[in-house]
This record gives C-alpha cells, sequence and structure tokens, in this order.
C-alpha cells in the first residue's frame, strides 16, 4: 500500500466519507440543490398556507423523498408527514447540530434533476387579501354602471 492510501484509508475513520459540496448539504438538510423538486422555509411549514400547493407537487413527484427539519417543533411537522405518508412518499427527520438553516422541507430526488426555481413562492395572506379587496371594489364599480 502507497502512503497517501493509507493516510486516505485513516482520514475516511476518523472523520468519515468525503463529501461534496458540504455548504449546499448543510443548507439542504444533507442533498444537494440539483436534486431538489421544491425547498420551503420554516416559516412556511409554520404557516401551513403551502400545504395544498405540496400536496399538488407530492402527487406529481411520488418517487421523491421529504427531508424536514428536525430542528422544527413535531406539531409543525406532522401534517407534512402525514402528507408524504398519504402520497406513500418516504421521509426523513433531519437534525444537524453544528450547524443551522432556513429550511424546514425539502421534496428531493437521490438524482439530478436540475430544476431552475425551488423555491415554493408565496404571498404573504395580508397582500392576498387586499388584492382580493380591491378586485372587488372594481368589480362592484363595473357592476353599478
Amino acid at each position: 500500500m502507497e502512503r497517501t492510501s493509507v493516510d486516505d484509508y485513516i482520514q475516511k475513520g476518523l472523520y468519515g466519507e468525503i463529501q461534496t459540496k458540504p455548504d449546499e448539504r448543510r443548507k439542504f438538510l444533507g442533498t444537494l440543490r440539483e436534486r431538489i423538486v421544491v425547498a420551503i422555509t420554516k416559516s412556511q411549514v409554520m404557516d401551513k398556507s403551502i400545504y395544498d400547493d405540496l400536496d399538488e407537487i407530492m402527487r406529481s413527484n411520488k418517487k421523491a423523498k421529504v427531508l424536514l427539519n428536525g430542528e422544527m417543533d413535531y406539531s409543525y411537522l406532522s401534517p407534512y408527514i402525514k402528507l408524504a405518508n398519504k402520497h406513500r412518499i418516504s421521509f426523513s427527520i433531519v437534525e444537524n447540530k453544528q450547524s443551522s438553516t432556513d429550511i424546514g422541507l425539502i421534496l428531493a430526488y437521490d438524482y439530478a434533476i436540475d430544476k431552475d426555481e425551488i423555491y415554493l413562492k408565496q404571498e404573504p395572506k395580508e397582500q392576498t387579501a387586499a388584492k382580493e379587496k380591491k378586485q372587488s371594489l372594481f368589480q362592484k364599480l363595473f357592476r353599478k354602471k
């Protein structure tokens, strides 16, 4: 055996496998961005306003896997675990005590899909209500004429 392979073997034994893109893996709950169908922030998970959107996304990606942020309280994660079970999608609760991320939930494959936009965008409820109110007023004006 040559010297470098012994050193590599010892390093692997002490520190584990060398990972590609460790910062990206810390941010995205252990997976790579190129594998992600959708990523949802902690605040979106706690708000639960994306639940219906996520239901549709899971329905069309049944071979993906759900990764949940283990830093979050189980009461917030429970509805999404039930949703994953409903679609027969496997899930894991990921906990990394060395780093923190603002990501609350990820739906990802085990291989690259290279999706351009992975973050689920949703307007705050106040903006949506304001738009509906303006639209209703607008409609009322035209009905009177």
